[in-house]
């Protein structure tokens, strides 16, 4: 049955766990910790060093060792802060690799129809600026226990020294607390809605960018700037909230500090003058204090960043959950031998319809391809021709009905296999941002040696294009060098002539050729039809002509099949649309595309 709405597996193995993240490299993990607790520990005995400095000023004793002790104390514990954040950001860095790696290859695995619901600027804010904020949780699901543990101990040495100190400091901090929870309730929900309007933005950028010609062409600047500005100022209201709710946690941190730090010195002072507190003890507690301060200010942030870690997880779940056409961990059942004398495709009472769409594109359809040979399927635009291959290759999957592919049901195929024994050339005659090499060998299961990349290339008129590119066959392709549309479509044709395919699939392959060129796809069919199954998306008469069997199509229902010459004398649907295009071929020499 077709999906109508995305796939989700939420007890997929692929999901993030932080524990599990976190825990990935234990002994990078352990070692930064333990130089932590190091930097804590020598924090720690910075204050007592003081006091027992200003004792030993008072008594007249030497210093020279407690100043020694307090200068390592303070060169120890800044080396091994630092060895702690470098290891930490190692870690963190790793996670976001394998984090990145695990989200691209899920999402070239999912299904077209889900690709393109989700928007590719969407899925692009998954990979850069989600996986970002993920990377932040590695120091802050560190750092929040050892500023909690620095807290701790700092406070137990704090009612050491002297308790009616410590309990107005206790309070202070109870009331800065309150303030910053209260906070950080809305953070994680405006961090999702950041995530999700930067998504957006991104989306309607990049499609405006893949539709830049078309743009340009109709002056349609001003209209996509307007769109895209709408999407910038949704932007901005979310984000000023969330300046609003950032810029709160520093000014309420600073009234907390300030507040603790003038309950401790009325306090402190009047237990001075009381002479219930020595000036030595009292200066230790100061300095406790004001490294208890940005331990606090840790936490407080730390959870902030948190909630943002989360929302971001909880948004690379969601693209994780989606169930992608084949899982790589799952080998699945053996692919079928084809069977010899099997039609190459059969197309049982097929149907299929769009997600989101009221009518069905396909209604009912049924016919058989031979085994090798050239069949080629017609009919005006919207007839339903180019989601007859796609159903071939399984980029979507019928309503109803059965496809037969090399003499087994399409679904017995697993997903790989099935596609190894077809090659595609779409509309667009893609090619990836790749080498011409690396490109032309797309699909295949050995590489192929120069001679046959050159004979390739030679049978499509492209060997003196390629030959002027600054590498050669080893030029990247894409940004600083580039084909044409007709040189892109010529560079498909070659792949599929070097694939090792048993039925080679064709949509509208001669929309861009020349008359020279024309010839050349046709002499390339012609061999690939020899000893393969070739499906053509008709564009041109020609291509009609000379196929062994035509498939006439209109509104999503097959209407007749047969030789060309059979369907003239038939099929009338079939003989407009050939006259339709005969009048223009005798004026132009070039005929109107069919599709």
């Amino acid at each position: 049955m077709a999906d109508r709405t995305p796939r989700t597996d939420r007890r997929a193995p692929g999901r993030v766990r932080l524990r599990r993240e976190l825990t990935a490299e234990p002994g990078r993990l352990v070692c930064a910790l333990l130089l932590a607790l190091a930097a804590t520990a020598a924090a720690l005995a910075l204050p007592l060093l003081v006091r027992k400095i200003i004792t030993d000023f008072s008594d007249h004793r030497p210093l020279g060792t407690d100043v020694l002790m307090m200068c390592v104390a303070a060169v120890a514990g800044a080396l091994t802060q630092a060895l702690s954040g470098f290891l930490l950001a190692r870690i963190g860095e790793r996670m976001t690799y394998r984090l990145r790696i695990r989200l691209m290859e899920h999402t070239l695995r999912l299904p077209l129809a889900v690709v393109r619901a989700q928007g590719t600027g969407e899925l692009a804010a998954r990979i850069t600026s989600d996986a970002l904020l993920l990377r932040q949780v590695v120091e802050v699901a560190t750092q929040l226990p050892l500023a909690a543990l620095t807290v701790a101990s700092t406070l137990l040495v704090m009612v050491w020294i002297d308790w009616v100190l410590t309990l107005a400091t206790v309070v202070a901090l109870a009331v800065l607390t309150v303030l910053v929870l209260l906070i950080l309730r809305r953070m994680k929900a405006n961090v999702t809605g950041q995530q999700d309007a930067v998504g957006r933005i991104a989306q309607r950028f990049t499609a405006d960018l893949e539709a830049l010609t078309t743009i340009k062409a109709y002056r349609a600047e001003p209209v996509a700037a307007r769109a895209l500005a709408a999407d910038a100022e949704r932007l901005r209201a979310v984000s000023l909230e969330g300046a609003r709710l950032g810029a709160l946690i520093p000014a309420v941190l600073t009234l907390g500090n300030q507040l603790a730090m003038i309950a401790v010195i009325l306090t402190g002072g009047a237990r001075l003058a009381a002479g219930d507190l020595q000036v030595a003890a009292f200066a230790a507690f100061l300095l406790y204090l004001l490294q208890t301060v940005p331990s606090v200010s840790t936490l407080a942030t730390g959870f902030g960043r948190l909630q943002a870690g989360l929302a971001a997880r909880d948004r690379c779940n969601e693209l994780l959950c989606l169930a992608p056409e084949t899982d790589p961990r799952d080998p699945g059942p053996a692919a079928p031998t084809p069977l010899p004398d099997a039609p190459s495709v059969v197309f049982r009472a097929v149907s299929y319809t769009h997600t989101g769409s009221g009518d069905a594109a396909l209604r009912g359809i049924s016919f058989t391809t031979a085994r090798t040979g050239l069949t080629a399927v017609v009919g005006p635009s919207g007839a339903g021709k180019s989601t007859t291959l796609s159903l071939i290759d399984r980029f979507i999957r019928p309503s109803a009905g059965s496809i037969t592919v090399l003499g087994h049901d399409a679904r017995h195929w697993p997903l790989d296999a099935l596609r190894a024994r077809i090659a595609y050339v779409d509309q667009a005659f893609t090619l990836l941002e790749a080498t011409v090499r690396e490109n032309l060998q797309l699909g295949r299961a050995r590489p192929v040696d120069e001679g046959d990349l050159v004979a390739a290339l030679d049978a499509v008129g492209l060997t003196e294009d390629i030959a002027r590119l600054p590498q050669g066959l080893d030029t990247l392709l894409g940004r600083g060098s580039d084909l044409s549309g007709g040189q892109r479509q010529r560079m498909a044709l070659a792949r599929a002539l070097l694939s090792e395919a048993d039925i080679v699939l064709l949509d509208e392959p001669t929309s861009q050729l020349d008359g020279l060129n024309e010839q050349r796809f046709r002499a390339i069919v012609a061999e690939l039809a020899k000893t393969r199954a070739v499906i053509v998306v008709a564009h041109r008469l020609s291509t009609v002509q000379h196929a062994h069997h035509v498939i006439m199509m209109s509104r999503g229902t097959v209407i007749d099949a047969g030789g060309h010459a059979t369907l003239l004398a038939r099929c009338t649907p079939y003989r407009d649309l050939v006259a339709s295009q005969s009048a223009p071929e005798a004026t132009a020499g070039a005929g109107p595309a069919l599709a």
